[in-house]
């Protein structure tokens, strides 16, 4: 029997959303070896939501409790990941490939002796051997990658893997390491976003603008929109109006910015260059709104209006709240 190892997040002490995600996917991977997950919290703490794991199909749920895992810590966690990879024989290392897994991982793969495959949207096990698919050129095609190494590292995309409920008992253990090392970088402080903002890459609904919305101050009718949703969506931004220093960074959807997949994507004013649908074309339902009936961003649209946008989005604001009482 093989065991994969779950390596999972937290944010002030609670779980993230990318974890049950990533715990889906080594269910997947485990039933197919006829194996169990083992689900890794590094936490100062106890992690709220590590005891409902079970419900998600992790077999065995670690929570390793020192100050230094109070916020991510490369090296330290680094160690706490690998040294747990060798003492239980796993098949396979997932990790998630947000910020913080794309920089943990390489670190993993790197002190286990394995190459890493990063950005992960399928897996399965096939031939004796772990098989992942990633994107490749942009998002325009799919590379099928065996991987003979052991353990398989892999970091899988965001929002990719729909949470499965796979119901097992789910033990739970939480040893302290009292003597674990912390490594050289500690990080002090962490500058969170507003209160209520929720993250681009974590929202069920993203409404992204460009440069058709002319001037950052016009950002203004994409947030009402966000708001009528009643909580539940963030506003994105392309590329061109982040390097105009429109919106920051974090708001950045494409190649060089975050990778979503909400269940609705609105794009207002963007034309769909090739590095941004990279970063939102697996969204479940994709709303376009541009002046061009020819914009490449029709082409993955499930709905499109082509029209002014100053005009469209306050009437679809309005719509969207009389939904919502």
């Amino acid at each position: 029997m093989s065991a994969v190892l779950a390596v999972l997040e937290q944010r002030d002490g609670t779980l993230r959303k990318v974890s049950h995600e990533v715990v889906t996917a080594a269910r997947r991977l485990a039933d197919a070896l006829a194996g169990t997950v083992d689900a890794l919290v590094l936490g100062a703490g106890p992690v709220a939501g590590s005891e409902q794991l079970g419900r998600f199909g992790a077999d065995r749920v670690v929570v390793l409790k020192h100050p230094a895992f109070q916020r991510y810590a490369p090296e330290a966690f680094a160690r706490a990941v690998v040294a747990l990879a060798k003492t239980g024989g796993h098949a396979a290392v997932l990790l998630p490939a947000s910020a913080t897994g794309r920089d943990l991982a390489p670190r993993v793969a790197v002190q286990l002796g394995v190459p890493l495959v990063s950005d992960v949207t399928d897996l399965e096990f096939e031939g004796g051997a772990v098989v992942a698919m990633r994107p490749v050129y942009a998002g325009k095609a799919l590379l099928k990658i065996k991987i003979t190494a052991k353990p398989a590292v892999l970091s899988l995309r965001p929002s990719v893997f729909t949470p499965v409920e796979r119901p097992r008992a789910g033990t739970l253990e939480s040893p302290s390491l009292a003597n674990a090392e912390v490594g050289r970088v500690v990080v002090r402080e962490v500058k969170a976003a507003a209160a209520g903002t929720l993250d681009v890459g974590e929202a069920p609904i993203v409404i992204a603008g460009g440069r058709g919305l002319r001037e950052p101050a016009n950002f203004k009718l994409l947030e009402e929109l966000a708001q009528a949703f009643g909580g539940k969506a963030s506003v994105g931004a392309s590329r061109a109006v982040v390097d105009a220093g429109w919106r920051h960074h974090a708001d950045q959807v494409g190649q060089t910015g975050k990778t979503v997949s909400p269940m609705l994507y609105v794009a207002v004013g963007i034309s769909g260059a090739i590095q941004h649908l990279a970063g939102m074309r697996t969204s479940k339902v994709i709303v376009a709104i541009n002046r061009d009936k020819d914009a490449p961003i029709f082409k993955v649209a499930d709905y499109g209006i082509v029209g002014d946008l100053f005009e469209i989005v306050p009437r679809l604001t309005e719509e969207i709240r009389k939904l919502h009482g």
